[in-house]
């Protein structure tokens, strides 16, 4: 009787120190997920202030600004324009509309039963 109740005490002692273990793993990850939390929530804050620099940076009004100041651009005058009398005459069409097209008939002289990956293959029994 003795040793069943030493054995009933050692199983409880057993039992007490597993369940402990497993409270303070639990405790642990929760710490872990806890400052998992607080380091996405870091981050997502980096991330806004960054895009709200990156919006400033890149504002139309603060770029024309700067380009005004460190470029040395004008604005586009009709002037600098030419009319269509100053344009040079249209060079010389090369190719003789008589003559046949040397491309279209070579074209011409390719076999249509040959198979390539851009032709479908026809199709047996017609």
């Amino acid at each position: 009787m003795r040793l069943l109740h030493l054995l009933v005490i050692g199983a409880l002692v057993f039992a007490a120190a597993y369940v402990y273990q497993i409270k303070m793993e639990s405790t642990a990850r929760t710490e872990r997920v806890l400052r998992l939390h607080a380091e996405v929530r870091e981050q997502r804050e980096a991330i806004a202030a960054l895009r709200a620099e990156w919006a400033k940076l890149d504002a139309p009004l603060r770029l024309q600004g700067l380009a005004e100041r460190h470029l040395k651009l004008k604005p586009v005058s009709a002037p600098q324009f030419d009319s269509l009398k100053n344009l040079p005459e249209r060079p010389l069409n090369l190719a003789n509309p008589n003559e046949s097209d040397s491309i279209g008939a070579m074209i011409d002289t390719i076999d249509p039963d040959i198979i390539t990956g851009s032709l479908p293959a026809p199709e047996v029994g017609r």
